[in-house]
């Protein structure tokens, strides 16, 4: 690297090497020793196949700094490949999760030698994607699992539904990996989208990309929307980006205990790996490029939906009012009595699913029955009477909510899902919203008790078809841990707090503040 330090490189060659393009893979999870099959099937297609430790992990050299070291050192081991007697100076990279983030990292210093990329669940921006939610909690659960999966001392036995309760936490890194991270404890440093997380953020600077994209992704991993997100901005500028979405959790797997995707759930990814990279390395013509670039799997009639645009051409939002008695309608009540629960973080609502990482024996994922969660008192549940016909969700998911607490700080958390007519409720996705940032994530403002607000919870995206007779119900509550922090409800800096306070909350909906769940919906047929 350009500053001395060495990063151990395995490269596999094929048989007739003069002159050829490579495909490079950075991984914080060990390069081995031998080539694998999967690197195997690429170098007998003719690629030269590097795979490299990055810095700080395993044999590469150096301190392991990720949210700084990644940027260069890609950029100088595409120029070093580059320079190699048997390159001919064309280079992919491929890899998923934190080998799909050292792609967008090294595109956007937009290397001459870098002619194409293919992310897998890995999203591209540190703040939103990693450490913290679009509304500003912390990710505390993926990351703290992520942590002690890779970053813990030898012989340390971490115990997971321990160092999630850890306070404060800003010390849990002690409590997962049994020593300090100074990438955790500069994060914990920085809980606002502030100059730090800007100025390493691809998606503030995703303008600098020129390099065509191929992302993966998947409606139960932690990363689908920002995977979308970054396709949107990306094609308004180029139309040679393209976006694929499954029914899959961040293991890429369609099977799970209690649903089934159907046969056509799973993608032969290989296969489109090739074709891209022959299309952009190889000089080959690729069908691909004579498709439309999104494909997505629409869940519930378990079928692929192809268009060019995200979200779909001709989607637009559909409105259903939070109303008496927890449904929800077309329009909103006239009057009705706002609903009310406690929030206590001593008792949070357990997390359940979802797009969660990184261990599913530990931190299960995926689509499950909510009715448990649903039985809690401070749960609001709001569905739909049966539906009359097929409705087909593709797109942004958003809780638009009038509300109101007892406390100077708390949180607000939405969650979509899909009932069956026996009573199945299907997670679909789920966001949360710390009322503080509920103007800007880069401008905290505590909130004045007793005060209404009407706020927007993200709740991430969807691509589902609810069938007719099936009914559609949003969750509305104020935890969901340890997807997410708890909040403490005290107003204080939530690295530090160690007092833990109950809060009421309560949620109007009425004509005059009319709540909501938004979703992007596709017209009939």
């Amino acid at each position: 690297m350009r500053d001395g330090v060495r990063l151990s490189t395995n490269i596999f060659l094929p048989p007739d090497h003069a002159h050829i393009p490579a495909i490079l893979v950075r991984t914080p999870y060990g390069k081995g020793a031998d080539i694998t099959p999967n690197y195997q099937a690429f170098v007998e297609h003719g690629y030269a196949v590097v795979v490299q430790d990055v810095r700080g992990r395993y044999e590469s050299e150096g301190s392991f700094q990720p949210l700084h070291q990644e940027p260069t050192d890609g950029d100088d081991t595409l120029n070093w490949i580059a320079h190699r007697a048997w390159s001919n100076g064309n280079i992919g990279m491929m890899g998923g999760s934190y080998g799909g983030i050292v792609q967008w990292k090294a595109a956007l210093l937009n290397n001459p030698h870098l002619k194409a990329i293919f992310p897998v669940v890995s999203g591209y921006d540190d703040y939103r994607d990693r450490f913290y939610s679009t509304g500003g909690a912390v990710k505390l659960g993926n990351r703290l699992e992520w942590m002690a999966e890779n970053l813990k001392v030898p012989g340390y036995q971490p115990d997971f539904s321990k160092f999630t309760l850890h306070l404060p936490l800003r010390t849990a890194d002690i409590a997962a990996i049994g020593t300090t991270s100074s990438m955790y404890r500069e994060v914990m440093e920085h809980p606002t989208f502030d100059a730090f997380w800007r100025a390493i953020s691809t998606r503030e600077q995703l303008s600098k990309i020129r390099v065509p994209v191929f992302a993966v992704g998947g409606w139960y991993d932690n990363f689908a929307e920002s995977d979308l997100e970054a396709y949107a901005t990306l094609h308004q500028s180029s139309g040679l980006n393209r976006i694929l979405i499954g029914p899959w959790p961040h293991n890429m797997s369609s099977r799970f205990a209690d649903s089934d995707f159907g046969p056509d759930s799973q993608v032969a990814v290989r296969s489109l790996q090739f074709e891209w990279f022959d299309q952009w390395l190889m000089g080959k013509d690729s069908p691909l490029l004579s498709t439309p670039p999104v494909k997505i799997f629409l869940m519930g009639a378990n079928r692929w939906l192809e268009d060019r645009e995200w979200p779909p051409a001709h989607s637009r939002e559909r409105k259903l009012y939070l109303s008496t008695g927890g449904a929800l309608a077309g329009k909103p009540p006239s009057h009705a009595t706002p609903d009310r629960y406690v929030y206590d973080p001593r008792d949070p609502v357990p997390t359940r699913g979802g797009p969660v990482c990184c261990n599913p024996r530990v931190f299960p994922w995926g689509p499950m029955d909510q009715r448990p969660v649903e039985q809690r008192p401070d749960v609001l549940v709001y569905t739909t009477a049966p539906l009359k016909q097929d409705t087909t969700a593709a797109g942004p998911v958003k809780a638009i909510l009038w509300v109101s607490t007892s406390s100077t700080d708390t949180d607000f958390t939405a969650k979509l899902v899909d009932v069956s007519p026996d009573g199945y409720a299907r997670n679909l996705t789920d966001g949360i919203l710390r009322l503080r940032y509920r103007n800007a994530l880069d401008k905290p403002e505590l909130a004045n008790p007793g005060q209404l607000y009407q706020v927007t919870v993200d709740a991430g995206v969807t691509g589902n078809v609810f069938l007719k007779g099936h009914r559609i119900r949003i969750e509305i509550s104020s935890s969901n841990f340890p997807r997410f922090d708890r909040n403490a409800n005290t107003g204080g800096p939530v690295a530090g707090e160690t007092r833990l306070v109950p809060a009421t909350e309560t949620i109007y909906h009425d004509s005059d503040h009319p709540s909501c769940l938004s979703l992007t919906v596709m017209p009939p047929g």
